[in-house]
């Protein structure tokens, strides 16, 4: 099947290997389907909710990395300079990321199923149409009250 998420321009994305891509956009695909199929709103309002927690890519990276790096430094101390090149290492690879959006570290976490903010924020929006918070948005009145009502249709 092809990804009907293609038209991305997250670094992170670009660079992790496309059966990657495809496995997370198939479990993106079928827990929609699966929210479409039930029905339910209050179901999918705590689906959504669940999903404003969960951890992107770069979150994962700015706690992880410099959590490792001061353990790194810390049993550094005791049990000599291998533990302090963890530190540095896991701190230059974070710089990368930061610096070209993307890196080794990125597609590692993918691999345990973390998944971009754009990515979340796909599901969470097709979510959110499927309950039907963008109704709301009148096609009468001027471009302000459309303007109004569609940042508060975004919001919910």
């Amino acid at each position: 099947m092809e990804s009907w998420n293609q038209t991305s321009t997250d670094a992170v994305r670009a660079h992790a290997p496309s059966t990657m891509n495809r496995r997370i956009d198939a479990h993106v695909e079928s827990c929609v389907r699966y929210m479409a199929e039930q029905g339910d709103r209050s179901e999918m309002s705590r689906y959504l909710d669940k999903l404003e927690h969960e951890w992107d890519v770069h979150r994962t990276l700015v706690v992880s990395v410099p959590a490792m790096a001061l353990g790194g430094l810390l049993l550094g101390r005791r049990s000599g300079r291998g533990w302090r090149m963890l530190g540095g290492v896991t701190l230059a690879l974070l710089l990368q990321h930061g610096l070209t959006g993307f890196g080794p570290l990125s597609v590692l976490v993918r691999t345990l199923g973390v998944r971009t903010r754009r990515e979340i924020d796909l599901e969470k929006f097709a979510i959110k149409a499927l309950r039907g918070d963008f109704e709301r948005i009148p096609n009468d009145g001027g471009p302000l009250a459309r303007a109004n009502a569609a940042l508060v249709a975004a919001q919910s």
